[in-house]
């Protein structure tokens, strides 16, 4: 088992080489914790519409309701990463989960739009501060290899089966209480994750040279904000003209062009900051790593994949089929019910046969599952064509979901937890944002052009046409990360931590 170094002159906690007595009531509260980000990330989706009309949101603002979430915590999480390994991811975990909770009240309280968007977009911003700590706190915690693969299989349980929870809860709300409950929820849950953390959690920070690197900072901050702006552009509808269908902005539109610009030279910028700063924000030996950036790829590449699966299926229940946004949540359960049973299979297995053959395998099963959508038509039962595609998505996503959770922070020293656990989440994050513009780009054009060729009176076979074209793109992207899982990921057992970790309370 992994030893761990402690400091004399900060160390109150136990015998930091001896498992933390406990360890599993800190990955309770972790896990809560994690929980209540993911959750947000849908359940605001489910509550949009009403928030809209409430608030006097226009068509063309409403998207920015989940964006300026996604631009906050997007952009921010590669510096609240490094900021919980130097300052102490405890600390930066509980200022995180309050100042998520102060946003949230503020979002559901708001009497206007601009105080609503704000709110959303601090709540990404204290977001990107809780998120990696929380990973980080896991990989720091749990040193010996079968209970970190029942940890991360927790931690992947929740990341995989929360967005589909969010979308029930969100029906839940929003049909019984109100939208504003979709943000008032967050209070009570942060609270008690909160004040549960300070006596279970183990403080920890990185120690030696904790200089933070401004230049890289700003760049990475800018080009990903720039990145996600864009792609967003791309996908944004164009005031409608009368007599018309909506399009998109589309992919050549000015301000996307520009943001992509940006992007680029932000991108080159932080390179050459990275390779020349003595202190960098991303060291490239946490990326260069064979597993861990195959890890990483993998991520990006199921998030593109996945977030088309719920935003497209939401549409399809609630416009095509013609659920209440109750019946259309719960009809999400059996993906989070697959997820949690696929997680406990998977920590199980883990240990004994490692990560590249889980992740290959389950990212090609989850694929069968997407392609399986693509044969869903208007008046299809859910009981055929839905659920059983939503069951192999969600066991073969839990194959994957925990063995990257683990690889991506497998030997990355104390100094570096903080932002490793950053790349996971922000990988997840651009994929998901990525993924939503280019399904939702090519969904409006299919819909498009089966409407031009069959007339205005299959708008909803159009839709569906449009839906199946977006799953079809979804499935052969998992069948990408499925090779790059093959080629990346090394054969064989699991190595166990070898960074060293301070404690310090």
């Amino acid at each position: 088992m992994a030893t761990h170094s402690t400091s004399p002159a900060t160390s109150t906690a136990p015998e930091a080489n001896e498992p933390d007595p406990q360890r599993w009531l800190a990955l309770m509260v972790i896990a809560l914790a994690q929980l209540m980000v993911i959750l947000d990330a849908s359940i605001v989706n489910i509550a949009l519409p009403h928030a809209q009309a409430a608030l006097h949101i226009s068509n063309s603002d409403r998207a920015w309701v989940v964006t300026a979430y996604t631009l906050a915590f997007g952009g921010l999480l590669l510096l609240g990463g490094r900021i919980a390994d130097f300052a102490g991811r405890k600390k930066m975990f509980i200022i995180g989960l309050l100042g998520f909770g102060l946003a949230s009240a503020l979002g559901g309280a708001a009497p206007n739009a601009a105080l609503l968007l704000a709110a959303r977009a601090l709540q990404g911003a204290f977001g990107a501060l809780l998120a990696p700590a929380a990973l980080a706190l896991i990989s720091v915690t749990f040193t010996e290899v079968k209970e970190r693969a029942r940890a991360f299989g927790v931690y992947g349980a929740i990341s995989g089966g929360g967005a589909a929870i969010g979308l029930v809860l969100g029906g839940v709300l929003t049909e019984y209480a109100s939208w504003r409950w979709c943000l008032f929820v967050n209070v009570p849950i942060a609270l008690f994750a909160a004040f549960a953390a300070v006596p279970v959690v183990r403080e920890s920070k990185a120690h030696g040279n904790t200089k933070y690197d401004i230049p890289g900072a700003v760049t990475v901050t800018l080009g990903l904000v720039a990145l996600v702006y864009g792609f967003t552009k791309v996908s944004e509808l164009k005031p409608a003209v009368a007599g018309q269908l909506p399009e998109v902005n589309g992919w050549t539109n000015g301000v996307s062009l520009v943001s992509f610009a940006v992007f680029i030279v932000m991108l080159v910028a932080f390179v050459i900051v990275e390779r020349r700063t003595e202190h960098p924000l991303l060291p490239l030996r946490v990326i260069l790593d064979r597993n861990r950036g195959g890890s990483y790829l993998t991520s990006l590449i199921v998030g593109l994949a996945l977030f088309g699966m719920f935003l497209f299926l939401t549409y399809y229940f609630q416009g095509t089929l013609h659920y209440s946004p109750l019946k259309a949540g719960l009809l999400f359960l059996p993906f989070s019910g697959g997820i949690i049973v696929g997680a406990g299979i998977t920590s199980q297995i883990l240990p004994k046969i490692g990560p590249r053959i889980l992740m290959t395998v389950g990212t090609l099963i989850a694929a069968v599952g997407m392609f399986w959508l693509t044969k869903i038509g208007v008046t299809d039962s859910y009981l055929s064509h839905v659920l059983p595609a939503e069951i192999l998505m969600s066991l073969g996503l839990a194959a994957v979901f925990i063995p990257l959770a683990s690889t991506a922070l497998i030997g990355v020293g104390d100094h570096d937890a903080g932002v490793a656990s950053a790349m996971v989440n922000t990988t997840q994050q651009i994929g998901g944002s990525l993924g939503t513009a280019l399904l939702n780009t090519i969904a409006t054009a299919a819909t498009a052009s089966f409407v031009v060729a069959n007339g205005a009176g299959a708008m909803q076979q159009g839709l569906v046409h449009g839906y199946t074209q977006a799953f079809t793109i979804s499935a052969i992207l998992l069948v990408v990360a499925s090779a790059v899982a093959f080629l990346f990921i090394s054969p064989g057992k699991p190595e166990e931590h070898d960074g060293s970790v301070v404690h310090v309370g």
